[in-house]
């Protein structure tokens, strides 16, 4: 596999060599600090001998000297650090032969002296010496890489886990003294031992990984870091399996980390919290990015008092004081996840209390259990996932329809989520639960973040982040975005994708049942169900032919690696092609793309039979990894008459996943959501209002009077299709513009609405409407960033200065993909 990455282009590097060395548990303990804008702390890592070395001989200097010179080629080095000593940066031969190893109590200098700074070089590529080509008469020793980016790394060392206490019951054998290599092997076991325990031993196994992170450190490790990670060695070590199984990392983060974003909410208090960025979690922590490094941890977080710190731990954390004014929360998750799923948010967060629990539960859902009980049966078989504490084991969790909840917010929207959020929580969470049965997660939290996240939503185990756009105008934009983040419960948490570049996987089943949450948690007639995802298919149809035109071809592919798709390097290291490509953030073809093909399988198999068919998979692959094929493979098994049809594996892979543009079998059935009764209704208003604004255009400056034209009252998305419709039109006069705001109150509509009720103010240039640009800018950001380009792109002075405006307003706190993508239209 080519690894010679140039971390300037757009494919996000993942360094961490997983195939030699796994992480499977970490323990971090940290310090949030809001005036330096830094988090600060020691990261305790946890590992198991890769599947490449488990079976290997101490001896496996060909598998050590191929990830070396693998890592070499990647790798971006730094001036190293001597242990006591002051000097900025070594000679130039000890730069390429030497590690970064910093001194015990030694103050951190690396902002001054650049030491740690992750600067990178021209190219990103390094060109020292081989960097294995240390000491040890020639030998090569092992590295251990780790994805780390925007870290300031103080110190490594290697931790003494058989000093702690009681440790004794992990060991096969009863003696703890003896030479340093029994030692050091013993070390190994005793971490061995402690991360393959029985699922049913979880708190006792907490508990002493908790031991084990205090435990002494027994040597300082050699490490330097790189543009895109931290490489870790032992002298005269050689292998994985030799190498220590327990490293403890003093590290700090960067005010401009990439992982989290330091800004105010929307009651101008300071806040931190991660926010989905395109380099994941590697600036927040060393650790293994990679899918396939699936971990538990533990997390404590000390933050000065009147903060709340919310992770995606499993326990509804309660903070203890540890000294005035100093506050430590305690987080934990003993699921196995990807590095990318840790999320933090720590703020003045306010939270939205409700009567009663249990009340809110009787009075607002109402439950049912799928229609065949059969669908259940999977319940019975094992697990196919490595072992854990796992809820779809657990009879009460199986039956559990509507878990724990709660709801945070700034202050100042604390009111919007109790009139709208908190009733719809129940609602949805037991819609999804009738759908698709057990919850994988055992609560929920979820949090208004601030007005700078570049999304509506997003999904971390235990937590979701909504955006304040969801709130106002009614319970629908609302409604179906909490259905789509929890939806992604199962696809995306649950289930994962093996390879990052087939986001469909997540994505494209989230939109997909965002629908049949939402009709369920409505309670809608079947006929009602129809029309309004008949509705939501022909503006998703129309979304997708947008983007089609207006995208690179190479970006509207969902498996981009096609044959390749899922593959690593010998090491472990790979790529995620397009992850550092700031306008794919705002991309939705993997969402609508994704999205059709699954209406399109449900269509042929039947929707009943293609709903147990997703509870199926569900069940028989939670807590794993997948590709597309594993997820159509099991589908076609379950229905061979279909391969009859010609509907295989390949053709699929053919029509929708390998190629760009709109698929095939999508542009026959665009027109026929077209009679659609709500969509006829959408056209009838439509037609209205374009004999209107001719009627308006006709008459003479003299006002005649007009027959009052009496206008439908419409759905938001009936809304939504009525503005997208008129855009299409070359004139719509003032007079209609007033109208139309007048006739549907388009101010006090949901952001999707609004979205295009600016577009319209700026297409015509309606001046009584740029303040409600102006507002959509400040408060929309999730959703605004084009709205930029629309206001250049006229070449009129009044909005080019409202876009200059709004943007130099915003750019401060704005996340960093949408501030390159606006920039870039802007100037």
């Amino acid at each position: 596999m080519e690894t010679q990455l140039d971390p300037m282009k757009d494919d996000l590097p993942l360094m961490a060599n997983t195939s030699h060395m796994l992480v499977k548990h970490y323990i971090l303990d940290l310090d949030v600090d809001f005036k330096s804008k830094v988090i600060e702390g020691i990261i305790v890592l946890f590992f198991e001998t890769g599947s490449r070395y488990k079976k290997t001989s101490s001896t496996g200097k060909e598998g050590c000297q191929s990830q070396c010179d693998e890592t070499c080629k990647i790798r971006a080095s730094e001036p190293c650090h001597i242990p006591g000593t002051n000097v900025s940066a070594c000679s130039s031969k000890t730069e390429c032969n030497d590690f970064a190893v910093c001194g015990k109590g030694e103050e951190d200098t690396s902002d001054k002296n650049g030491n740690h700074s992750n600067k990178e070089q021209a190219s990103g590529i390094s060109n020292s010496k081989n960097c294995c080509d240390i000491e040890n008469h020639g030998n090569k020793d092992f590295l251990l890489v780790l994805d780390c980016c925007d870290l300031s790394v103080l110190k490594v060392e290697e931790v003494d886990v058989a000093a702690v206490s009681g440790i004794e019951k992990f060991t096969r054998s009863a003696k703890l003294t003896g030479v340093s290599k029994e030692l050091e092997n013993l070390r190994n076991q005793i971490v061995h031992e402690l991360v393959t325990l029985p699922a049913d031993r979880w708190k006792e196994q907490l508990y002493y990984f908790t031991c084990c992170s205090q435990a002494p450190g027994c040597g300082e490790l050699l490490f330097t870091t790189g543009t895109w990670s931290l490489e870790i060695r032992k002298s005269g070590i050689q292998t994985p399996t030799d190498f220590p199984h327990a490293i403890r990392i003093w590290y700090k983060t960067k005010p401009e980390g990439r992982s989290v974003t330091w800004t105010t909410d929307q009651s101008d208090r300071p806040c931190v919290y991660t926010m989905g960025s395109p380099i994941n979690n590697r600036a927040l922590f060393p650790c293994q990015e990679p899918p396939i490094a699936l971990s538990t941890w533990q997390a404590s977080v000390r933050t000065a008092a009147g903060f709340v710190v919310l992770m995606s731990g499993e326990n509804s954390a309660e903070p203890v004081q540890l000294q005035e004014g100093i506050l430590s929360w305690y987080y934990y998750v003993t699921m196995p996840m990807p590095a990318s799923t840790f999320t933090i948010a720590v703020g003045c967060w306010q939270e939205v209390k409700q009567q009663s629990f249990t009340a809110t539960v009787q009075t607002s859902t109402v439950f049912s259990l799928p229609s065949s009980q059969a669908d259940f049966r999977w319940h019975e078989e094992i697990c196919g996932h490595v072992e854990y504490p796992c809820r779809f084991q657990n009879p009460a969790a199986r039956l559990q329809a509507v878990i724990p909840y709660r709801v945070f917010a700034p202050w100042c929207l604390m009111e919007r989520c109790k009139e709208c959020l908190l009733q719809l929580i129940p609602q949805c969470l037991s819609a999804a639960y009738i759908t698709l049965g057990t919850h994988p997660f055992s609560r929920l939290d979820v949090l208004i973040v601030p007005s700078n996240f570049s999304s509506l939503g997003m999904a971390s185990p235990h937590i979701i982040f909504l955006s304040q756009s969801v709130l106002p105008g009614g319970s629908h934009l609302c409604g179906t975005r909490l259905c789509h983040e929890i939806a992604h419960a199962w696809f995306g948490l649950a289930i994962g994708a093996r390879d990052w570049t087939e986001e469909w996987l997540s994505e494209g089943f989230a939109t997909f049942l965002e629908d049949i949450f939402w009709a369920r948690a409505q309670q809608l007639s079947h006929d009602e169900v129809k029309g309004q995802q008949e509705l939501k298919a022909l503006l998703r149809w129309r979304r997708l032919r947008d983007e089609v035109q207006n995208s690179e071809e190479e970006l509207q592919v969902l498996r981009p690696k096609k044959e390749s798709t899922g593959e690593l390097s010998e090491s472990g290291a790979s790529v995620v092609k397009h992850g550092l490509k700031a306008e794919k953030i705002f991309m939705q073809v993997h969402y609508l793309k994704g999205y059709f093909l699954l209406r399109s399988l449900a269509r042929i198999i039947g929707e009943a039979s293609y709903l147990a068919s997703l509870r199926k998979f569900v069940h028989k692959f939670h807590g794993q990894l997948v590709l597309s094929q594993d997820f159509l493979c099991m589908l076609l098994e379950d229905i061979p008459e279909q391969k009859q049809s010609g509907l295989t594996v390949e053709s699929i892979f053919q029509d929708w996943l390998d190629t760009s543009g709109i698929p095939k079998p999508l542009l026959e059935e665009g027109e026929t959501w077209k009679e659609c009764q709500l969509v006829q209704q959408v056209s009838g208003e439509v037609t209205k209002w374009i004999q209107t604004n001719q009627r308006i255009r006709r008459s003479s400056k003299k006002k005649r009077k007009q027959d009052e034209v009496v206008f439908q009252k419409l759905l938001p998305d009936q809304l939504v299709l009525l503005l997208e419709t008129l855009l299409e039109e070359k004139t719509l006069c003032p007079r209609i513009l007033q109208h139309l705001e007048k006739t549907y109150q388009l101010r006090e509509q949901d952001a999707e609405v609004r979205h295009r009720w600016c577009e319209l103010v700026v297409k015509h240039k309606y001046v009584p409407g740029y303040g409600d640009v102006e507002t959509f800018l400040r408060e929309d950001q999730a959703m605004g960033v084009y709205l930029y380009g629309e206001l250049m792109v006229n070449e009129d002075a009044k909005q080019q200065e409202l876009a200059h405006k709004c943007f130099a307003a915003a750019q401060e706190h704005m996340d960093a993909s949408s501030a390159k993508v606006v920039a870039e239209m802007l100037f």
